[in-house]
């Protein structure tokens, strides 16, 4: 077995660099989004429920701490993995796992949303194989940034982040207390019984789990059919409008291929509420028809419209990419014409 002060140091090495990312991308948020973030990191450093009542004082002071730590850092360069007396590189998430995943811990490390690098550590509670990809289900997280997204693929691995499904179900369920909107997220949530709300947040995560994983794959199958061409393109224009629909355009398409099928067929309405719920604005931007489809849905109970509309929308996204790496495979500066396609391209 591995000693204690062996996870111990694999665990700082791995949040240091946790810390470097989230000096150099922080800074990407809103002031409003970036303080609701740093609520949530204080509350999972702190090993406090999402239900917790937080001292404002408290938070506030580990909040000028942990940005005094990030201007130590954010010059530093990530540091290699140091375990059992080997190193690795921190982006080598298949010999870090290698040596890992039987000890019951899981790593990963990737790049998401403008290139921000994330990285994270937690006890590996599954590992299954589904057709050809390998799911790692995670538990409690040792390490993590600010971001800590759901889930995460890479090549044909894909990671799902329990906790991090928590959180963020906890998350869309706070920001909806504020004014109790009468919209998708409240269909979701009368799904569950939230007077008990770790019960509900449970029973909310369980649900879930499926429906990331076939987003997941999605994603994989979508990346196929794009090429490296698509990607090599989105590291081509960072921080940019066109980045954030292209990246829509590509989940958009991920989704007609696995996500929304399973969910009809299925008929899970619950996850087809929270579903909808979470469509970003740019995605509800450039195909207005998904919603409404799901409101004459929610009038009629008649799922056609919707099945019909992810056959349209299949063939409408995979044309469109078509188009978009024309542009890109002939023109020095692409971004604003690509904006321009896409903008005209509203589904």
């Amino acid at each position: 077995m591995i000693r204690s002060n062996s996870i111990q140091s694999l665990r700082d090495l791995v949040q240091y660099n946790c810390h470097i990312s989230d000096a150099n991308h922080a800074g990407n948020y809103t002031l409003c989004i970036y303080l609701l973030k740093m609520r949530e990191y204080y509350r999972w450093e702190q090993q406090k429920p999402p239900s917790a009542r937080l001292e404002m004082d408290a938070v506030g002071q580990w909040l000028r701490e942990r940005e005094k730590l990030w201007d130590e850092v954010e010059s530093k360069p990530y540091q290699s993995i140091h375990f059992n007396n080997k190193a690795f590189d921190p982006f080598d998430t298949t010999a870090i796992n290698a040596l890992i995943n039987e000890q019951g811990l899981v790593y990963s490390a990737g790049l998401g949303a403008k290139l921000t690098p994330h990285f994270f550590l937690a006890k590996l509670e599954a590992k299954e194989k589904q057709d050809n990809y390998t799911v790692y289900i995670s538990s409690t997280e040792y390490a993590r940034d600010l971001t800590s997204p759901p889930a995460m693929t890479l090549g044909n691995n894909i990671f799902i982040r329990k906790e991090s499904i928590k959180r963020m179900i906890w998350e869309r369920y706070d920001q909806w207390l504020w004014n109790k909107p009468d919209n998708a997220m409240k269909k979701a949530i009368e799904c569950y019984d939230f007077n008990h709300i770790d019960t509900a947040l449970e029973e909310m995560t369980n649900n879930e789990i499926e429906n990331i994983i076939l987003h997941e794959i999605g994603e994989i199958q979508a990346g196929l059919i794009l090429g490296e061409q698509w990607e090599q393109l989105i590291l081509n224009l960072p921080q940019t409008q066109a980045e954030i629909m292209l990246r829509a355009i590509r989940d958009h398409l991920a989704d007609t291929i696995t996500t929304l099928p399973a969910l009809f067929h299925n008929d899970n309405k619950a996850s087809i509420h929270f579903y909808f719920s979470n469509l970003t604005n740019m995605r509800k931007h450039l195909n207005p028809k998904l919603l409404v489809a799901y409101n004459q849905w929610q009038l009629s109970g008649n799922f056609s419209p919707l099945k019909n509309l992810i056959i349209k929308s299949r063939d409408h996204w995979l044309k469109l990419t078509e188009k978009i790496l024309e542009i890109y495979n002939t023109n020095k500066q692409p971004q604003k014409q690509i904006e321009a396609l896409i903008e005209a391209s509203r589904l």
